[in-house]
């Protein structure tokens, strides 16, 4: 495997989307570190931004410019060194410009998928549909006579069968970034069945040069992320579905939530993060799944949000749109009624809500505080020994919901998905910030 030879000419199919835009940052910086070792100087790089819109590409261009100016900021003295047979690069500003016009000028914005013909490497970032995918895949390889290799960020589609169905003979491996790539350090690492060995010491070379945590995955449709995460959101679901028998919808959703974030040290409730992730890509990624296994991995309330027009996820400046929550200034201020089709005010509900869930234990530390704590297992040991001797509606919903976590999580090594605890712990950790992995003897 020679790793130069392969980065030189790159592609990114879905380069404009909030994975691929991430993606493609990350590959066009580390194309151009590699530019600038002596070894590598008299090598031309190029890497293919396809998608489908030409304004979405302008928008990636002006992201891009604006994401490598802050890199080479924070690295002035590395690139100084880079640069030293620069003479003309006297100035720190200088040496700035300069890298990013580098980076800029490896970057070929494309709306025709024949760009990537000529590359020996594709980045996949498409919409999560395996269908999209073996169509894109087969086309590529089918007229790219370098037998390219695929990088495949699906969170969800098995990648053996992205692999027999595309007939790409073992050169496709799943390489899951988490979002935002350039922010995020987890990446799920997934081999097939027929993953050629040299493909996958590629990826674990990459991985590395972008300074990323791989933690693998057997391949099962979810993965260990989504494995967790999908399910975790299905018991949220369903539990406002029960309580909506004796309380309102939105007071439900409001208790849940509170419960899965602040009850449970959570970075967002569950709601919150559904509609970060996009209400119709949770509910994509759940029909994805759920033919793969023995239980029902479907959720009708998805169905009717989204038949509603409700869908959550992102705007293109990267503020969120509204899902579940109703946002204002990045904070959720309402809550969407299924029932009457509006939102109503948080502040309408709370204080009820508030009074029945109870007070949280007096031990209680809030998650943007625990996060920071190292060695935290103590400050959370006698802060879950309280909930347990705590009655109250909020104390049983969150107890509730931490041992279905530790279900959920255990499933995913029993049912091979992971290899062992550990690694189910570091994806949620690394992966969804969590203050403490699903696995563990909080809840015993």
């Amino acid at each position: 495997m020679n790793y130069i030879n392969k980065i030189e000419r790159v592609s990114v199919l879905g380069a404009a989307g909030k994975m691929g835009s991430g993606i493609l940052l990350l590959t066009a910086v580390e194309m151009v570190e590699q530019s600038l070792k002596p070894e590598n100087k008299n090598k031309t790089f190029v890497l293919n931004a396809i998608d489908v819109s030409d304004e979405a590409l302008s928008g990636l261009m002006k992201y891009l410019k604006v994401q490598v100016t802050k890199i080479a900021e924070k690295k002035t003295v590395a690139l100084r060194e880079a640069y030293t047979d620069r003479k003309d690069l006297v100035e720190n500003g200088d040496i700035i410009e300069q890298f990013v016009f580098d980076v800029m000028n490896v970057v070929r914005p494309v709306t025709k998928l024949e760009a990537a013909y000529d590359s020996n490497l594709i980045f996949e970032a498409v919409s999560e549909s395996k269908a999209l995918k073996v169509k894109l895949l087969s086309a590529i390889d089918g007229n790219n006579p370098n037998k390219p290799w695929f990088l495949t960020n699906t969170s969800s589609v098995p990648i053996n069968e992205i692999d027999e169905e595309a007939k790409l003979e073992g050169r496709v491996i799943g390489f899951h970034f988490y979002n935002p790539p350039a922010v995020q350090k987890l990446v799920e690492l997934i081999v097939s069945k027929k993953t050629l060995p040299e493909l996958n010491d590629f990826a674990l070379t990459y991985a590395k040069n972008l300074r990323k945590k791989i933690v693998p995955s057997n391949d099962f449709a979810g993965f260990i992320g989504n494995g967790h995460f999908m399910r975790d959101a299905l018991h949220g679901i369903n539990e406002v579905e029960r309580l909506s028998s004796e309380y309102s919808f939105t007071e439900a959703v409001y208790m849940i939530n509170k419960v899965s974030q602040d009850f449970l040290i959570r970075p967002m409730g569950i709601f919150q993060l559904i509609d970060y992730v996009g209400i119709d890509v949770v509910r994509f990624i759940l029909d994805v799944m759920n033919p793969y296994y023995n239980e029902e991995l479907h959720s009708e309330l998805l169905v009717k949000l989204m038949d509603m027009g409700v869908k959550g996820g992102q705007n293109s400046d990267g503020s969120q749109k509204d899902g579940f929550l109703k946002y204002a200034k990045g904070r959720p201020v309402a809550i969407f009624d299924i029932n009457t089709k509006k939102y109503v005010e948080i502040e309408e509900i709370a204080s009820k809500c508030d009074a029945l869930l109870g007070e949280l234990p007096k031990s209680f530390i809030p998650w943007k505080k625990i996060i920071r704590i190292r060695k935290r297992d103590n400050e959370l040991t006698t802060y879950f020994n309280e909930l347990a001797s705590i009655n109250t509606l909020g104390a049983e919903l969150a107890k509730k919901y931490g041992i279905r976590s530790i279900e959920i999580g255990k499933k995913l090594v029993s049912d091979n998905v992971a290899h062992n605890d550990d690694d189910v712990n570091t994806v949620m950790l690394t992966g969804f910030f969590h203050a403490y992995g699903p696995i563990n003897n909080y809840f015993a």
